[in-house]
């Protein structure tokens, strides 16, 4: 049963001012520099240089009761309400952490294009080229595809129409898995290797090297090496040949292609700090940026019909609004891009306060912990715009660039009680481990009592955690022979 009744809450919305600031503070100078030739082109009433003109509109001078009508009021609200923006929208601009991944930049024939090439080039049905299509979209960056051939099967019938079975599947995968790169189309580690293998000269060393991954795979990969020689009946020396045939392998094939290319990805600081006698200057990238005014034309314009008595018609009308909603939005425009550059220059200025010893030296010792809620507190915003700022930026110094988050790390203890950087402890960690027996790697607990005797206080776990972060892998699989 439906009932009717009234309810009264408060609820944040963003206005489309604030939106549209929210969306330019995210941006990296580069793609800002876009974004602002966009607007001047498409936007008559905003123009590029110095001008004269403070504000878009005087309002006084234009009374929205002059073209009422019996359609409603003429008012901003007409045109540029928030409701024209979902609420969804609202709620995930209000509340998300960005999240943005770098632009890759890739020249020539990309991997799926390779791979679709050779396929054109084999004796194959119309039905098997649609599956081997099909199965070369699916095929990740690495080079892998991820998904059994019945779900392929499922999928081919559902989206594509096409009635085939996981054995058809399987018959095209396998000539995919032909192709050039090596190992391309594999489902998983194991496969991929034995793919490659299977490509080379059928020598002894690599015949023992296609028998460890394909029968003892599981302590091949928990480095069970004393395990393998007994069951193979090698000795040490014999293993580290056919280690070495099997280390010489692409992991992951797909990337070969991306590997020799040699585009590069030109990073534009949006910040430069230099330093001078101990003395740090900060520099706000203006690249892009250029002065930008109210088009005087188009307030002349406005103010002639808000003046003019005479033949107000609805094609008048229409007119007012056009060019006030183009004035205001310019205006709104100019507005977001000084709010921008203010907040970019004291999030800034509260990293460097709060890092000021790094500037001077470049030294990462010297770097303190520091989290969003210290320079939210310094300067003077909240956690989520510090949040955006930091996220594909990067700042340029005399000891080389760096990207904003750099900076950000969780504090530890020393002896003395003295709060550290974890990034100091990270650096010490990756040391010992560079330098460390690789016939007898060092465990957790045996790091954790080196870096105390360091002093630094840390504890097996928290060793782990930071090792792991570290992308090391545990001491058994560190093991050499």
């Amino acid at each position: 049963m439906f009932k009717q009744r009234l309810e009264l809450r408060q609820q944040q919305r963003l206005s489309p001012q604030q939106v549209q600031f929210v969306r330019l503070l995210e941006l990296p100078v580069v793609e800002l520099e876009d974004r602002i030739k966009k607007e001047l082109e498409e936007n008559p009433a905003l123009e590029e240089g110095a001008g004269e003109v403070d504000n878009a509109i005087d309002d006084d001078s234009y009374d929205d009761d002059d073209y009422r009508d019996d359609e409603g009021d003429l008012s901003l609200g007409d045109y540029s309400s928030e409701d024209d923006i979902p609420e969804y929208k609202l709620a995930e601009i209000s509340n998300r952490e960005e999240r943005r991944e770098e632009i890759p930049f890739s020249s020539g024939i990309t991997m799926h294009d390779y791979l679709t090439e050779q396929l054109g080039l084999r004796d194959l049905t119309d039905l098997q080229k649609k599956i081997g299509e099909y199965i070369i979209g699916n095929i990740d960056s690495n080079g892998y595809l991820q998904r059994d051939p019945d779900a392929i099967a499922d999928d081919l019938i559902f989206k594509a129409g096409v009635d085939t079975d996981a054995k058809s599947i399987a018959e095209v995968l396998a000539v995919i898995q032909d192709f050039d790169p090596p190992g391309v189309g594999a489902r998983n580690l194991r496969e991929c290797l034995l793919i490659q293998l299977s490509k080379k000269q059928k020598t002894p060393v690599v015949q023992k090297a296609v028998t460890i991954l394909r029968d003892h795979f599981e302590q091949f990969a928990k480095k069970h090496y004393d395990k393998i020689c007994k069951s193979l009946e090698i000795d040490e020396k014999e293993l580290k040949r056919i280690l070495k045939e099997i280390t010489s392998l692409n992991p992951k094939p797909g990337n070969s292609l991306a590997d020799t290319s040699d585009t590069t990805v030109q990073v534009t600081p949006d910040f430069i700090v230099e330093t001078n006698n101990d003395e740090l200057t900060l520099i706000l990238n203006q690249r892009g940026v250029p002065d930008m005014h109210i088009s005087r034309e188009y307030l002349n314009m406005l103010d002639d019909y808000s003046h003019n008595s005479k033949n107000r018609t609805a094609a008048r009308r229409d007119a007012v609004q056009f060019v006030k909603q183009k004035l205001e939005a310019a205006q709104w425009f100019i507005d977001s891009i000084k709010q921008r550059q203010e907040t970019l220059q004291r999030t800034m200025q509260a990293i460097i306060l709060l890092q000021k010893e790094f500037f001077l030296t470049g030294d990462e010792s010297r770097l303190r912990p520091m989290i969003l809620k210290d320079v939210a507190r310094h300067a003077g915003y909240d956690i989520t715009t510090i949040s955006r700022v930091k996220n594909s930026k990067y700042v340029q110094t005399n000891f080389g660039i760096y990207p904003l988050k750099f900076f950000f790390s969780e504090s530890a203890q020393n002896e003395s009680g003295e709060e550290i950087s974890t990034r100091e402890v990270k650096n010490i960690m990756r040391r010992m481990v560079d330098s460390e027996d690789k016939h007898n790697p060092l465990r957790d607990d045996e790091l954790a009592a080196m870096l105390k005797e360091k002093g630094y206080i840390i504890a097996r776990r928290t060793v782990a955690k930071y090792r792991e972060q570290l992308d090391i892998p545990v001491a058994r699989l560190r093991k050499e022979l």
